[in-house]
């Protein structure tokens, strides 16, 4: 234990200058006598999330530390009492660690598992969104619901606009099912440079993935908090260059992902999709509900699956009924972008890395998701010039 206070104390927080343990930042330190050690960080929302880096980096440079779980926690949501030190920790006190941006020179798959925290006692400080001009317009792919294809959505409109020739990046904000690598074709952890992180590229895109720095197998069983630093981190830590767009992939629902977009930066812009069916209508309006008491303008409705066209007549099947993407955009005064048909090489180019926009742009859904691409970028036109 001597030996781990040692090497703790000679980090710094960068923000305060204070070291870890004089700031009391470092509680509930617990070691086994196989070398494994625990302990908790309490990073506020300013901290920067490399500090957890740190802090592992460090205890695995000791002799006989074999392995390294950190708990990070708002200061917000912890007692506010001094470090507590254990000396062995349960059987499920080796499960749980912290985000942090990849090790220069590391293989980058390096962001692991955060438990679910105690209920807040006190909201944390809402942090003031910052502006990243260098990332254009920022417009959120979101849907009220899981299945109705949120993401093929996204990735089919990012490749639209670069293949128009614009500067496009797309980013996974669905961290609890991240998606995109399997979606886009790549999957290898990112580089990083200058601490930066380098995004991969597929089909003329920028991507970034949580997908990209876990196992697959690793479940995403975060907080708020860690939700937020690592949207902010994808903003903030990846070297996107200059772009014209950038697609945010949200998760489905009205939840942590979301709220956190909304308080790092400003977002131009939303695209709700969702299917004809008046259950995941209903949930598509509350998640225009949402962007709009966030004051963020909702561009219009996507509905996807809209319909199945006989292949022998050209007669179009509404295997999952009708007309619900128009009355969710009659319902909210908004516009309807767009109505994609069932095409079954959609889902093929969906697992195979090969999106319809890309691999059949022919095709009548590929022309449908290219001209929502074409109406998303005439709206955002509209309302800042």
């Amino acid at each position: 234990m001597e030996r781990i206070t040692g090497v703790l104390t000679g980090i710094r927080n960068p923000r305060t200058g204070l070291a870890v343990l004089d700031a009391e930042q470092i509680r509930d330190v617990a070691t086994t006598v196989d070398g494994k050690v625990r302990l908790t960080l309490l990073l506020a929302p300013e901290d920067d999330a490399a500090l957890v880096r740190d802090v592992r980096q460090a205890l695995e440079r000791l002799e006989g530390v074999s392995d390294v779980r950190i708990d990070v926690r708002d200061p917000a949501q912890s007692e506010p009492t001094s470090a507590r030190r254990a000396t062995t920790p349960s059987p499920a006190a080796a499960m749980s660690s912290a985000p942090q941006v990849p090790a220069r020179g590391g293989s980058g798959r390096a962001l692991p598992v955060m438990e679910a925290a105690p209920a807040p006692k006190a909201p944390p400080r809402v942090p003031d969104p910052v502006a990243y001009p260098n990332l254009g317009r920022l417009i959120a792919i979101s849907s009220g619901k899981g299945g109705v294809g949120k993401s093929t959505v996204a990735v089919n409109l990012a490749i639209a606009l670069a293949r128009a020739g614009k500067r496009v990046g797309i980013m996974d904000a669905d961290i609890y099912g991240p998606n995109l690598p399997l979606m886009l074709g790549v999957d290898a952890a990112p580089a990083v440079r200058d601490d930066k992180i380098i995004p991969l590229e597929a089909h003329g895109v920028k991507v970034i993935s949580l997908g990209f720095l876990i196992e697959k197998e690793q479940p995403a069983i975060w907080r708020g908090p860690i939700v937020m630093k690592i949207i902010t981190q994808f903003l903030r830590d990846v070297q996107w260059g200059q772009l014209d767009y950038l697609f945010v992939d949200m998760p489905p629902g009205t939840g942590d992902a979301q709220l956190s977009l909304v308080q790092a930066t400003p977002v131009h812009g939303a695209v709700i999709v969702t299917t004809p069916q008046q259950v995941a209508v209903g949930d598509a309006l509350r998640g225009v509900k949402m962007f709009e008491r966030t004051s963020v303008p909702v561009l219009g409705i996507v509905e996807n699956m809209s319909y199945f066209e006989n292949p022998e007549t050209g007669t179009p099947i509404a295997l999952f009924g009708s007309g619900g993407g128009q009355r969710l955009a009659t319902e909210c005064d908004l516009p309807l972008l767009g109505q994609v048909p069932i095409d079954p090489r959609i889902q093929e180019g969906g697992d195979t890395g090969r999106p319809i926009v890309a691999a059949e742009p022919a095709s009548r859904a590929a022309q449908a998701l290219a001209g929502i691409a074409q109406r998303v970028m005439e709206r955002l036109d509209a309302r800042h010039g």
